[in-house]
């Protein structure tokens, strides 16, 4: 059963029968905005645009300023001296830069410098590659820097520990204290085996003076990142309390005189990510929450009894995905729904209220045709009511009937909020004559902690169901192809069209998989990060002790129903993807052909588990519309 809200987001376009639609072409020209921050005066807010030149296959960054109170963008070089720059010590004299420092022999050439030739690696431990890298003995460290010279001092001591953190830290991995006294860095400092199985980074603070580092976080197991001071020197971050848990509740915790407290505790939900308030006397972060990303506040009561207090700012059919900076009672953000990259906007902090400040696309947004995007709640099998987005094609008539897609998250505790994806683009989908059904099945942030873990070591469980119902339900519309159905996934994603090819009964006409998990067993032995499989699938399958673990490997394992395809199957797969190795996309290619079932491998050699290249983008978006086309 279908229980629909209405069409929440109401569109009006002044664009006639022959507008055009958004294509893969159109969808590389976008330029995508990041904000840096807003100017010292408080006046001015400076931003990046990337565009893309698909032809040549590469990329350039240009920045702007624009005013805070809006008006025309301009062109700068630099943005030096006008916003700060939060890699230099409050005293201007020092700079924190980090490098890549050689602390291991690897190679063969390093064990045997006459044999220079050699392309041997040698390993003795685990993490021997890591996403899409294979380790060279080198690390991710610190330095501070003489502005003036050339001194400079590793804050880490030659430790064989990454700062940033692999594989997707940056510099906000590391920050001065405001009195210049300090820097406090994240890293892991586990090594090797124990470094795959755990989740737990530190916190560090290094005295300048000392040149000590003390350990802020001893005794919290899980993920502890994102250091950032208040104007007056209180130090907050981001913590997960589980060890082994990369999708754990995100908390935001703050130290006052080596005091922890951790302002969202009994908040039914999980940061995003935050922004001291310019006071120090309030934390804006960002969450999901109902399919959508929104601003919230949570106030720092320092050590007085006075409980913190979480309140949402923003609502509405949008994500607010960063925080860029503030201006009095002003919060710059930058923000996306399905319909449109991202922009940025700001925020009043009194009522919610939003003005676009940024308009880098809206003039090709202006040229084409829009999705409708409707919110729906459908029944599930265990009567609970899940959020589900429904996409439209643009110029959808309710006379006709359409192929439509089930659209599988990744993860698998991906939020499946007002994204705007430059491949998995639910607006390019629409644009091709596809009705888009993507539900918020167990697992997804933003419906509280108890949805949002359910789908740990039940992979096969409660949430397949869920799909099920989500397509089920919206079959019945008579605008709906019953017998054009298709199901399309990446990750989690790839994985859950891979089970659901084994079960489906019918259902679907078409799949689409790319980078999913089709051998639970050869995943396990081949991945790199051991937590995550850990966790979701409950340990190795050699542990017969573990029913859990075997329950997973018995029940959940796409490749135990592969006997049961009989449907036509696209496998993606990316060769530098170490996250899900190789063998995963080959081995299920492999099984359908041998099976005599129509199938299609697309094979992307110099991409990890996601697609970068502008040119292998566009290939990727036009195999996926072509296979779509010839089995839909």
């Amino acid at each position: 059963m279908i229980r629909s809200i209405g069409l929440f987001i109401v569109l009006l376009f002044s664009f006639t029968l022959s507008a055009q639609h958004m294509t893969p072409e159109l969808l590389w020209q976008l330029g995508r905005v990041g904000g840096v921050g807003i100017t010292e005066d408080g006046k001015n807010v400076v931003y990046s645009v990337r565009t893309y030149d698909a032809e040549e296959n590469t990329s350039i960054s240009q920045l702007y300023v624009v005013p805070l109170k809006g008006g025309n963008a301009e062109k700068i070089k630099s943005y030096d001296g006008l916003v700060k720059d939060q890699s230099i010590s409050s005293d201007g004299k020092f700079k924190l830069v980090h490098k890549s420092v050689k602390l291991e022999n690897i190679f063969g050439k390093d064990h045997y410098p006459h044999l220079d030739k050699s392309e041997v690696h040698i390993y003795d431990n685990l993490m021997y590659r890591h996403w899409d890298a294979w380790s060279d003995g080198s690390y991710n460290h610190v330095f501070i820097t003489s502005v003036a010279g050339s001194d400079e001092t590793d804050i880490m001591s030659g430790q064989p520990h990454h700062c940033p953190t692999k594989p997707f830290g940056g510099s906000d991995d590391y920050t001065w204290s405001p009195d210049g006294k300090q820097v406090v860095y994240v890293t892991k400092t586990k090594v090797g085996r124990d470094y795959t199985t755990s989740t737990n980074t530190d916190l560090y603070a290094y005295d300048v003076e000392s040149k000590q580092s003390t350990n802020l976080t001893k005794g919290m197991p899980g993920y502890d990142n994102h250091p950032a001071f208040s104007s007056s020197g209180t130090l907050a971050w981001l913590s997960m309390a589980r060890d082994g848990y990369e999708a754990d509740k995100n908390d935001i915790v703050v130290l006052h005189d080596g005091m922890k407290l951790n302002l969202t505790a009994h908040w039914d939900g999980t940061v995003a990510g935050f922004y001291w308030g310019e006071k120090g006397k309030n934390i804006y972060f960002t969450a999901p929450v109902d399919g959508t990303r929104q601003l919230f506040v949570v106030n720092n009561p320092g050590r007085t009894k006075i409980a913190p207090v979480v309140k949402q700012i923003t609502e509405g059919p949008f994500d607010v995905t960063g925080i860029v900076g503030q201006s009095k009672k002003c919060l710059v953000v930058s923000r996306t729904d399905m319909n449109h990259a991202t922009e940025l906007y700001t925020v009043n902090l009194s009522n919610g209220k939003m003005e676009q400040l940024t308009h880098v696309n809206d003039a090709l947004y202006n040229s084409i045709g829009l999705s409708k995007i409707e919110k729906r709640f459908v029944t599930t099998t265990d009567d609970k009511q899940m959020l589900t987005w429904v996409i439209y094609p643009p110029d959808f008539d309710p006379n006709k009937k359409y192929p439509t897609l089930l659209y599988c998250q990744g993860g698998p505790q991906g939020a499946l909020s007002q994204f705007y994806s430059f491949r998995w683009n639910f607006q390019i989908m629409a644009a091709h004559g596809y009705i888009v059904v993507a539900p918020n099945r167990r697992g997804m942030p933003g419906f509280g902690v108890e949805w949002n873990e359910q789908i740990s070591k039940d992979y096969g469980g409660q949430n397949m169901k869920d799909y099920l119902s989500a397509i089920d339900a919206l079959a019945q519309e008579p605008f709906v192809d019953e017998n054009r159905l298709g199901a399309v996934g990446a990750s989690y994603g790839g994985y859950s069209v891979f089970y659901l090819a084994g079960i489906h009964d019918g259902r679907f006409k078409s799949f689409i998989s790319h980078d999913g998990m089709f051998n639970l067993k050869s995943m396990y032995g081949t991945t790199e990060e051991m937590f995550f499989v850990n966790w979701d699938l409950g340990g190795p399958y050699w542990d017969d002790d573990n029913e859990a673990a075997q329950r997973a490997y018995r029940d959940f394992n796409p490749v135990n129903t592969v006997s049961k395809w009989d449907t036509p199957i696209m496998i993606v797969q990316g060769g530098r993807d170490y996250r899900v190795p190789i063998g995963q996309g080959l081995e299920a290619f492999q099984a359908a052909q041998l099976q005599g079932i129509k199938s299609r491998l697309v094979y992307l050699p110099n991409e990890n588990h996601w697609v970068l290249s502008a040119q292998n983008g566009l290939v990727w978006q036009k195999e996926f519309f072509r296979w779509l086309k010839e089995t839909l």
